[in-house]
């Protein structure tokens, strides 16, 4: 069994979830032109419950929508899932200047001629790609319109002034969002009418420390305990409204660890990863005191690795 596969068989996934999967990536298999979008994690998604939801759904034909609060894993899993399905990865970030040229397309002057610049959109349904489109709920008016045609039952994109561009049948995409972020707004009912919804539940201690231990096997068991459960305090203080979600940071925190293992006092690591995130002086004290009291100021690398 291939290595992404042996990854779910390991959770216990469904087996005959994992037979389809395979039956997947038989009938749509990669062309040479976009291998190297294919791209393995930097972390696995833990999780059984959520990978069998969103393999089914991605199986079923339909796209996913990922919501929840910061640090629950959204981005990965959709990686991850790109990679369980062997296809093309294309990041769509939205943001005030995402418009349907930069995901369709525009015109340019190339060879004598004027062509068409294929956007990501273009692209990933031509090429049968899981698109992530990140912060969907930042996306303008005229971006969102290219959504509704993209995300259709009908499978074909037909944007005015453009050619009709039909989808190729492996072709997915996984929306992103988070709560409360500035710039972000609701979705209306059409567009999340296209999606499978999958609300992402809040780190376990058990996941984290997996999340850590794949990247520090090393660890010592009394740090991986501080840690994770550092981000754990972060998280219940973050939920209760006593911080923001700024100091909460998981690429932080392993980022922390990673300068630990170079040689950094822990104190100062987590001061860089965690700490400084918070620029408000009050939340910054009550985010330095959880830190107090599970990372002691006189621990050295020896007492982490």
């Amino acid at each position: 069994m291939e290595e992404k596969l042996q990854f779910l068989d390991e959770q216990n996934v469904d087996h005959t979830l994992i037979c389809k999967v395979e039956a997947f990536c038989r009938e749509y298999p990669l062309t040479d032109k976009v291998k190297d979008r294919v791209l393995k994690p930097s972390i696995p998604f833990y999780g059984k419950e959520i990978l069998e939801m969103a393999i089914a759904a991605l199986l079923e034909g339909s796209n996913l929508l990922l919501s929840g609060a910061k640090a629950t894993g959204k981005n990965i899993l959709a990686e991850n899932l790109a990679w369980i399905f062997q296809r093309p990865v294309y990041n769509i970030s939205f943001n005030v200047n995402t418009d349907s040229s930069s995901l369709i397309g525009t015109d340019t002057f190339r060879d004598n001629e004027v062509q068409l610049r294929k956007g990501s959109v273009y692209r990933c349904a031509e090429e049968g790609g899981f698109g992530i489109l990140d912060e969907i709920n930042m996306a303008k008016n005229d971006a969102a319109s290219v959504l509704h045609a993209t995300l259709d039952h009908r499978r074909i994109i037909d944007v005015p002034g453009y050619e009709k561009i039909n989808l190729h049948p492996a072709a997915r995409f996984i929306g992103t969002m988070n709560y409360g972020y500035a710039g972000t707004k609701e979705l209306n009912e059409a567009l999340v009418s296209r999606f499978l919804v999958i609300d992402m539940p809040m780190l376990s201690e058990k996941t984290l420390h997996r999340i850590i231990k794949h990247d520090y096997p090393e660890i010592q068991k009394d740090a991986l305990q501080a840690f994770s459960g550092l981000f754990l305090d972060l998280q219940i203080k973050a939920q209760n409204g006593e911080i923001s979600t700024k100091a909460m940071d998981l690429r932080g925190l392993l980022a922390a660890l990673g300068a630990v293992r170079i040689g950094l006092r822990p104190w100062q690591a987590v001061q860089m990863g965690v700490t400084n995130k918070a620029f408000d002086i009050f939340e910054r004290e009550i985010v330095s005191d959880l830190v107090m009291t599970r990372i002691p100021e006189e621990w050295t690398k020896e007492q982490v690795f």
